[in-house]
């Protein structure tokens, strides 16, 4: 058995199976998740990447083996992926043979790299819940509810907390907040899509990117991704094909230029509102308004 054991959280290795647990300061998303058992059928490789403070040790998944991955289609940082571990300087030997380990099963079993049409892993226990913004989302595995807080619009908070069954859902997409732009969580009805911004929208949550728990948002999208049926089929769907489950990536949400007073001190009024509430410590309300009053 090969094991490494870091502040960051331990890997052990028993042959058949990679055991992840994150440790106690890992990111929100890390620690949402919890254990995750990755069988070597799931593995496309793994490598160490050294640096002067150590290095990480990162596990490659094959394509659509991991709900996660597949609902976070590549925007998952580094400090959020619960596929990559911080290894401090002196144990730099252990994760190389811990690379050596993994990569001796792979070729014993003759695993190949290319991606599997369904998941080979179970996604987030249930119940989930995670998000921020203006809600809050959660989901038993029958029914998904949108929580609305005080923050947000009328048109969502009118009819109460939004409820929909599995069924009705057709699709979900996440996508963090990037720069000055909102992210989302969004759910896809049966009967099509809402043209509605996400801010208006009942049927999605709008992220603002204020804090690193909002990333628990792509934890709810993973478990109800791994619980559509049409999910565990279509990898990757033929040409041409509706793709209802993983949305193709959008193009970067533009940052507002620098003289683009309107849009930026509207941010600065919304920062200065979550403030005064007290969802923004003095910290995180002086450090978001620099980086906007650096633009302008």
């Amino acid at each position: 058995m090969a094991e490494i054991i870091q502040r960051d959280g331990t890997w052990t290795f028993d042959g058949e199976t990679v055991r992840i647990v994150p440790g106690g300061k890992a990111h929100p998303l890390r620690l949402a998740l919890g254990e995750l058992a990755v069988p070597v059928e799931a593995l496309a490789g793994i490598s160490f990447e050294p640096d002067r403070k150590g290095g990480r040790l990162r596990l490659r998944l094959r394509g659509g083996a991991c709900p996660v991955l597949r609902a976070a289609d590549g925007r998952l940082k580094d400090g959020a992926d619960p596929y990559v571990l911080a290894v401090e300087k002196d144990r730099t030997g252990v994760a190389e043979y811990f690379v050596d380990e993994v990569r001796n099963a792979l070729l014993i079993e003759q695993v190949p790299e290319g991606p599997v049409d369904r998941f080979l892993l179970a996604g987030p226990s249930l119940p989930v819940s995670g998000g921020g913004g203006d809600g809050t989302a959660s989901f038993d595995g029958e029914t998904v509810r949108l929580t609305w807080n005080w923050k947000a619009e009328e048109s969502k908070t009118a009819s109460g907390p939004a409820t929909f069954p599995l069924a009705r859902i057709a699709g979900v997409r996440w996508m963090p907040s990037m720069g000055l732009e909102n992210g989302y969580l969004r759910f896809e009805p049966v009967d099509g899509p809402v043209s509605a911004p996400p801010k208006y929208d009942p049927y999605s949550l709008e992220l603002w990117g204020l804090s690193k728990k909002e990333y628990t948002a792509v934890v709810v999208a993973a478990a109800v991704l791994a619980r559509l049926p049409q999910a565990r089929t279509a990898v990757d769907a033929p040409a041409g094909a509706p793709a209802l489950t993983k949305a193709p990536a959008p193009a970067p949400a533009a940052v507002p230029p620098a003289d683009d007073h309107d849009v930026l001190l509207r941010r600065l009024r919304e920062l200065g509102e979550l403030h005064r509430a007290g969802v923004l410590t003095d910290e995180e309300f002086s450090t978001a308004k620099q980086a906007i009053l650096s633009r302008m």
